[in-house]
Order: structure tokens, then C-alpha cells, then sequence
């Protein structure tokens, strides 16, 4: 794998199938032009990664303005008001909901129970680590749907699946106080394509936690299908985990990479900021 070297700006994939390191001058990242050829870079290598860039809040939402039109994505369950900067901790003093930060140790693409097309993309800074796990991973679905078998391409390409809240969070539901389970039923359901196609005419699979059944399928034959399909992309071919360092700053399609987080210790203070970008199709 080398180096490819554009304006102002170097891209050094880590994985074959997934993720590439940004290397540019701090004050390079806010150059139209770079940002033009990351947004190039990040629909090919589906992650990109700005290694300890320290952006602050203020800098990160101009990034983002920068590479796509801003979402809002952010809750009223954290007591930051900084509009739309969203905080990613476990920091009960920080955050009055943590059982949606729980529900992102699984496998999952951001805002589909809640955004009628997935979110362009997300983008993370450290601001605290934790002393043990909190690493991330990525999974390039892009890739996952195209090693799977001509067969299975074309059983899975019209089938539609609804995404919910419920379903993210079934995992830890038994950890939900009986007086918070009203959580468990925000948002309305969202129906999407299991399978996406890009302008370019690739495809990609838009599945995860909050995937909870297939349109037209029994449900437990939906479940099992969708689980299947989690499996597959998770293999170490199409994942690529990220070990943060503090001020580190990445980016993913979320159109066509899930994520998950390490678990860690919920009293550590580990904290990220997130940013969004809006669904463009």
C-alpha cells in the first residue's frame, strides 16, 4: 500500500479494504481544496484518520461546514449546549441518558431510527481517553457487500428493513430502570434499504444494532438474516480498529461504515465530541 501524495495533503491507507491516515498542515485541513480531496478520499477509503490534530469545538464544526452540510444530531440528554456538538461520555454528570452511549458497544450506524436517509457522515475528536479500551472500531459494509456471493447480492437488494430505537438499545434493556423504559419507544421507526446504491452505482449494506426486522420476513427468520449480515462485515477483512491518542480526529462514511466502541470503565470520564454531516440523497 503506498502513499498517495495530492495538494497539500498525503493519504496513508492502514488497511486494504478500509481506513486511511491524513497527513497535512494543521492549518492545511481548512483549505477548500484539502477538504475537497478528503471528502474524495473518504468515499473510497470509507475512514480517514487526522492523527492528534486538537481541533476545538469551533474548529471542528468549520471542518464540518467544510465537507458537507451540518446535522444536528446532538440531546437534550447532555447538559453541553453547544449546538451541534454532540457529547460522547458515560459521565453521569455530563450525561442524564448514558444507556444510548451503552448502545453504541455494538455494531451500529448513527441516526437511522431517527433520519429518514442515513447521515452523510460522522466526525470524532478525543478530548479524554480511557486508561483501558475505548478504542473503535469500523467496518466498510462497501466491502462487505461486494465479497459477498452473487447469489446473496441478489436475495438481499430489495429488501427493505426498519430501524428503531427499541432495538439498539435491546441489548442492555434489563439495565434500564423501569421508570426510564419509556426510552426504549423514542423516534419513530425508519424504514431503509438493506442495501444501498451509491450515485457511482457501488453498493453497500445499511444494517447494525438498530436494524430490527426485514420488511415481508418472518421476524425471527429477519433477525437471524440481519445478525448474519452483522457477522459478515465484522471480519477482520473489512474492520480496521482505531487505538485514539489524545486530540485525534476521524471521520466515516456513515452511509457505508458501522462502528462500535471498546467497552470501558463508565467512571473513567472518557469523553469525544461528535460532529455530523446531513444525509446528501
Amino acid at each position: 500500500m503506498s502513499v498517495i501524495e495530492k495538494t497539500r495533503v498525503e493519504f496513508e491507507p492502514v488497511k486494504p479494504e478500509v481506513g486511511s491516515i491524513v497527513r497535512a498542515e494543521r492549518a492545511a485541513l481548512f483549505d477548500p481544496e484539502v477538504v475537497r480531496q478528503c471528502r474524495e478520499m473518504l468515499n473510497d477509503r470509507v475512514v480517514l484518520v487526522f492523527p492528534k490534530v486538537n481541533f476545538t469545538d469551533a474548529e471542528q464544526l468549520a471542518f464540518t461546514d467544510l465537507l458537507g452540510g451540518r446535522l444536528n444530531l446532538t440531546s437534550d440528554a447532555t447538559t453541553d449546549k453547544q449546538e451541534d456538538v454532540y457529547q460522547v461520555t458515560l459521565d453521569k454528570k455530563i450525561n442524564r441518558a448514558p444507556e444510548y452511549v451503552l448502545g453504541t458497544f455494538f455494531w451500529h450506524m448513527d441516526g437511522l431510527p431517527v433520519e429518514t436517509a442515513p447521515p452523510a457522515a460522522t466526525l470524532l475528536s478525543a478530548r479524554k481517553l480511557a486508561p483501558k479500551g475505548g478504542q473503535t472500531e469500523f467496518s466498510n459494509t462497501l466491502a462487505a457487500y461486494e465479497h459477498l456471493p452473487e447469489a446473496e447480492k441478489a436475495a438481499l437488494d430489495d429488501l427493505r428493513v426498519v430501524h428503531t430505537v427499541a432495538a439498539s438499545l435491546r441489548p442492555i434493556a434489563d439495565l434500564i430502570p423501569e421508570a426510564d423504559k419509556g426510552k426504549l419507544q423514542i423516534g419513530v421507526p425508519k424504514e431503509h434499504p438493506l442495501v444501498r446504491t451509491r450515485k457511482d452505482g457501488r453498493k453497500s449494506l445499511v444494517i447494525g444494532s438498530t436494524a430490527d426486522t426485514v420488511v415481508g420476513m418472518e421476524v425471527a427468520h429477519g433477525r437471524a438474516l440481519l445478525a448474519r449480515l452483522v457477522e459478515w462485515a465484522g471480519q477482520p477483512a473489512f474492520t480496521y480498529r482505531h487505538e485514539w491518542q489524545d486530540g485525534d480526529f476521524v471521520i466515516w462514511d456513515n452511509r457505508t461504515a458501522m462502528h462500535r466502541v471498546i467497552p470501558y470503565d463508565s467512571d473513567c470520564g472518557r469523553m469525544m465530541h461528535r460532529t455530523s454531516i446531513a444525509a446528501e440523497d
